[in-house]
């Protein structure tokens, strides 16, 4: 039998999308731009939320800090603007964390690559032996 969409994932599924579309354009603060939202994780009693942000040209948490207070500080106002445009009886009240394995994701890629190219020049470099 499979597993059910439960409640949760539905509202952290609606709080990513209505997060996304006003941080594009509802919120002026400078240090919001081109901050997307990655994930949303509700509580199970849908009281809380945790999102999960990125930002361009942001690769660590220490650099996050700034944005995070901001769009912490914004939290009142977006969860506001949701409750008006949703019919949810509640509405999560939000906090915002940098996410962190986009840029270790990133990282790891490169790591792959140069050990992708080292194989490939030690593999060409045999065959040369042979």
């Amino acid at each position: 039998m499979p597993q059910e969409y439960s409640r949760t994932e539905r509202v952290a599924d609606f709080l990513q999308q209505e997060l996304a579309k006003l941080l594009l354009h509802s919120v002026r603060d400078p240090r919001a731009e081109f901050v997307s939202v990655t994930a949303v994780d509700v509580s199970r009693d849908l009281r809380y939320a945790k999102v999960y942000f990125t930002k361009l040209g942001i690769d660590s948490k220490e650099q996050a800090e700034d944005v995070a207070a901001v769009l912490n500080r914004a939290a009142g106002f977006l969860r506001s603007e949701i409750a008006r445009d949703s019919t949810l009886r509640t509405i999560p009240k939000l906090s915002f964390a940098f996410d962190e394995s986009v840029g270790r994701g990133r990282d790891m890629e490169a790591l792959l690559s140069r050990a992708r190219e080292a194989d490939a020049h030690l593999s060409t470099g045999s065959q040369r032996d042979d």
